[in-house]
């Protein structure tokens, strides 16, 4: 509890001590109204002089009409009529109220800091021989920090010396620990746990992924839903509007009377009045539905899903149509030999030997996956008379013996008989001193988790999903096959990527929101064009993940499904909510007009709906996977 909670505790503490020797006083002694007053005015003083005060300065400034106003005028005339009491209990509960709500909203800021709480405080940084402790802003790009065991790792970068485990569950939500070693990218924000590291950093702080998290979770509220925005213009109109009912409900009915020529009853009918603003106040809906979205976004960031506002948030319930980009999104974006189809007497470990040295000199992603599948260090003495052949392949003499490795039309282009058969992926085609030897088959693996995230799209009412990809039409054929995406197209450029989104938009409903993924920089403009972006983070582009509404940490396209129920849940809290303030509210106004609802009603409409709805909208942190 922090210090000003704990001041309010002990007013209402004193409050509750004070009343009580002054109610018993009261039971014991016939007390003048003055001195009754006077001992009423104490406590009333020590429980609400904050709340006098601010109403007072909203006054000066020309800003009437809020909770404050409400309240002070409301306990003023209650101490007016008499009914000192009564004034002072409706402070009192206002104020523990006020405690109630204050506590769950720290509670909900104490459990986001705590899942965001990842911004490391140093760096440590190897200048001249020795380490010096700076603070991570003074890091320059390429400069070699240290990171010891139990730290966080301050600005992304690349291993250079050593390997360790990581601890990457405040960036992707993911408990299992990471392995990495020489050569390894990191990023700042996960925790080192085994062994000392230096990495070479590839960022300054301020664009390194701890910072970019940190500036989308603190700038998310900037961004608000059409539910925020819907209580904004409601308390703007709603305020006045309960004030200057609650003065016509204690001056109208007494004129009507005296000019009629019965009683006035003025005392009835303003205390009438003043029950109508008690129960006026808007405090259950001002406070807890920014509480709920809060909420719902820290629930998100826990899960490894930044989302960047509460507006895009809210846009993810209405998601019905979910378009992919194939490569880093769909698939892992790395190259592997998934196949290897010896012919003609040769050996599986000779023809990748062979197609691996051929390739030795090309930095190509299928050249690298050859030579990263072959394992072994390749011996320049080997290899030589090495030729790439611009469209077909390469050609190289390796242990004195010719070989083509290549495409199909390298193999015709020599006259070189290939067996007939179909595989899935690139195929790299390998012949020895004229003789085919075999057929290397190279993939972009898809995610494992890919089927799985379509699945629950589907399973969560999404009407269509769709993966438009630059690659080759077999290449995405196969994947979407394997995927069970409802419809695809290949072989696009960025612009065609646009073009392709723009028609989808116009296919949907009037309400219906449209999600694209993506990880690359060519994906940034259809990012931004989609009703809500959404990015791989881990491996996605500076570029992509800047045009992005939401990002997924660690890349996984099944977060997709979880951030659409956050949502779904979320709207559900804030629903609940807005129904349940005005519907008590709109019961206790007309009772307490009609003088059915006293002090205690109003007291009651006013806090006791305020906490309820509080500690309903808390549930949004604890949304479960």
């Amino acid at each position: 509890m922090s210090k000003k909670q704990k001041r309010v505790l002990y007013r209402i503490i004193a409050t509750v001590v004070l009343m009580a020797v002054v109610l018993l006083v009261r039971s014991y002694l016939e007390l003048p109204n003055v001195v009754e007053l006077v001992m009423f005015l104490i406590p009333y003083g020590v429980i609400g002089y904050d709340i006098l005060s601010k109403a007072g300065k909203g006054i000066v400034k020309r800003q009437v009409f809020d909770e404050n106003f409400l309240m002070a005028v409301a306990t003023v005339g209650a101490l007016c009529l008499g009914e000192y009491a009564e004034g002072v209990a409706v402070m009192l509960f206002y104020q523990i109220g006020e405690l109630f709500q204050s506590v769950a909203v720290g509670k909900s800021r104490k459990n986001i800091a705590a899942l965001m709480d990842i911004r490391p405080d140093y760096a440590n940084v190897l200048r001249d021989g020795s380490i010096t402790r700076v603070d991570p802003d003074e890091v320059e790009l390429g400069e070699i920090i240290v990171v010891h065991p139990g730290e966080k790792v301050p600005i992304d970068g690349v291993i250079v010396e050593g390997d360790t485990s990581l601890n990457t569950s405040a960036l992707t939500g993911e408990s299992v620990p990471r392995e990495v070693a020489c050569g390894n990218e990191i990023y700042s924000g996960s925790i080192n746990l085994t062994g000392e590291i230096k990495i070479k950093t590839i960022k300054e702080f301020g664009d390194s992924t701890v910072s970019k998290i940190l500036d989308l979770v603190e700038n998310s509220a900037m961004k608000k839903s059409r539910s925020e925005n819907f209580i904004t213009k409601f308390a703007k109109y709603y305020t006045p509007a309960v004030c200057y009912g609650a003065l016509a409900l204690s001056l109208l009915p007494p004129l009507v009377n005296l000019i009629t020529g019965n009683a006035p009853m003025w005392g009835q009918w303003i205390t009438r009045g003043l029950t109508f603003l008690v129960i006026s106040c808007p405090c259950a809906l001002v406070i807890s539905i920014p509480l709920s979205f809060f909420g719902g976004i820290g629930c998100a960031s826990s899960n490894g899903i930044l989302v960047k506002g509460s507006n895009y948030l809210e846009a993810l319930s209405k998601t019905k149509y979910v378009v992919f980009d194939k490569t880093g999104t769909l698939t892992k974006g790395v190259f592997e030999v998934t196949g290897i189809y010896p012919e003609n007497g040769f050996s599986r470990e000779e023809i990748l030997e062979y197609a691996a040295y051929s390739e030795s000199g090309s930095s190509h992603p299928i050249s690298l996956s050859l030579k990263k599948a072959y394992g072994k260090e390749l011996e320049s003495g080997n290899v030589s008379q090495i030729k790439e052949i611009a469209g077909y392949g390469v050609s190289a003499l390796v242990n004195n013996r010719q070989i083509l490795a290549g495409n199909m039309r390298l193999m015709e282009q020599h006259n070189i008989q290939v067996a007939d058969a179909s595989f899935d992926g690139t195929r790299c085609y390998v012949s020895v001193d004229g003789v085919y030897a075999g057929c290397i088959v190279i993939s972009d693996v898809m995610k494992s988790n890919a089927k799985e995230a379509l699945a629950g799209l589907k399973s969560s009412g999404i009407k269509k999903t769709v993966m438009l990809t630059g690659d080759a039409e077999e290449a995405a054929r196969v994947v979407a096959e394997k995927t069970g995406v409802d419809a695809y197209r290949s072989e696009l450029l960025p612009a065609d990527k646009v073009n392709a989104v723009e028609e989808l938009l116009n296919e949907k409903n009037q309400g219906e929101k449209l999600a694209f993924v993506g990880d690359g920089i060519n994906d940034a403009p259809v990012l931004s064009r989609a009703d809500i972006g959404i990015a791989m983070g881990a491996m996605g582009s500076d570029a992509a993940i800047e045009a992005a509404d939401v990002v997924l940490m660690d890349d996984d396209p099944a977060k997709i499904t979880l951030a659409m129920k956050i949502s779904l849940r979320t709207l559900g809290i804030v629903k609940q909510n807005i129904v349940f303030a005005l519907g008590v509210k709109a019961v206790c106004l007309v009772l307490g007009a009609l003088g059915l609802a006293g002090m205690w009603l109003a007291i009651f409409a006013d806090v006791g709906v305020m906490v309820l709805a509080v500690l309903n909208a808390t549930r949004a942190l604890k949304i479960k996977k």
